[in-house]
């Protein structure tokens, strides 16, 4: 019996990871989620069904090269075991039309500590994402006696977790900013919803992004499951689709932080970081001025980056701007190609979920004697 799962934060040295795939990914249909996310403007709006195979063909390749370069680094790489995804998701309070994928596990599994929390997730297209997971959790619990399996409460998605149209198609861009900024957002207060993706790790404090995808009562369940921890709600006004903080708030190493520039942290939020010497540095612009096609994400898939420890790095290998500032900021960094996946489920980030990374539980931010306005 030995150790296999442990991680505490997003830079330390990494050891086991799971790299997501492609295989049957769907575009899913609108639903009460997914329809604010997509911008108005966007080829994919009422574009639904399997992802073209010639697409998952060149995904696939990708991830396998990650996959490849981290075992070459001496990483141990576990893959999902992907479902059909062209299947309707039926329950007592919803239907729709077909699943997703399983290329980010990043969204679905949260590490902390020993511990991999299957997420509350509020798309109804992947309420069964978790299952591509089972397989290895359940590998992980039966070889490590200290490993805790969790699974946050199951919402019902129902009519009530969602404010029904929420964005019309005559919503300016403007007034989509008002409302983020004013923390209105298409999911209610219903019940507890998160994706892991929204949820920063650095030691006992957990800083959590309050926007599409995840609501404040989940940051309570936080706060009730994890007494010892300080929990931090932030947000990001900049950003007119606020989902998953790791393409805006990537810290790189102890101490240092890179933000995206068109969704700064609020002055406010930024005491915490100030008061604790953290430095926060505006990311490169992006390399690219749209997206690949398909593709849910923004341009600032540049951003996000996989940490393998406190001087080493993966970026996009033609996202030239954010491979130069990585340089000048003293990580050695590695480029890989990893576009084709972009539209899977995101970046080099996204597509991997922490399984250990060596290290401990550290107190990153000592120094609470001022008034923390992130703070749930």
């Amino acid at each position: 019996m030995t150790k296999i799962v442990n991680s505490w934060n997003d830079f330390d040295p990494l050891k086991h990871v799971i790299v997501g795939r492609a295989d049957h990914s769907c575009v899913p249909p609108e639903e009460p989620a997914t329809s604010e996310k997509v911008p108005i403007d966007s080829p994919m709006r009422g574009m639904w069904g399997p992802r073209p195979l010639e697409t998952v063909e060149k995904a696939n390749a990708q991830l396998d090269n990650l996959a490849r370069v981290l075992e070459e680094r001496g990483v141990k790489v576990d893959r999902p075991s992907p479902l059909q995804w062209n299947q309707p998701v039926i329950t007592p309070d919803f239907r729709t039309g077909s699943m997703m994928t399983c290329m980010p596990p990043r969204d679905t599994l949260l590490t902390i500590g020993n511990e991999i929390i299957e997420a509350a997730m509020s798309f109804r297209c992947r309420y069964w994402e978790y299952l591509a997971f089972r397989p290895l959790l359940s590998q992980y619990f039966n070889e490590d006696p200290e490993f805790l399996w969790s699974q946050a409460p199951r919402p019902r998605l129902s009519d009530k977790s969602y404010k029904h149209n929420y964005y019309d198609e005559r919503i300016s861009l403007e007034e989509r900013l008002v409302r983020t900024a004013n923390k209105d957002f298409v999911t209610t207060e219903e019940e507890i919803l998160f994706d892991a993706a929204d949820v920063l790790r650095l030691g006992k404090d957990l800083f959590i992004q309050h926007g599409l995808t995840t609501n404040r009562k989940a940051m309570e369940w936080f706060k009730r499951k994890y007494p010892d921890f300080r929990i931090h709600a932030v947000n990001f006004p900049g950003d007119p689709y606020p989902i998953h903080i790791d393409a805006t708030f990537v810290p790189l190493r102890p101490g240092l932080i890179i933000n995206n520039p068109h969704r700064k942290l609020p002055e406010a939020q930024r005491k915490i970081f100030e008061k604790n010497d953290w430095q926060i540095v505006d990311a490169a612009m992006p390399a690219h001025k749209e997206p690949p096609p398909l593709c849910y994400s923004s341009v600032w898939l540049s951003m996000n980056c996989l940490v393998l420890d406190h001087k080493t790095v993966i970026v996009e290998a033609s996202e030239t701007n954010q491979l130069e500032q990585m340089d000048k900021l003293g990580m050695n960094v590695i480029p890989i190609h990893f576009r084709d996946a972009y539209a899977f489920g995101g970046g080099l980030h996204c597509s991997t979920a922490d399984v250990y990374r060596e290290g401990t539980c550290l107190d990153y931010f000592p120094n609470q004697d001022f008034e923390d306005v992130t703070r749930v």
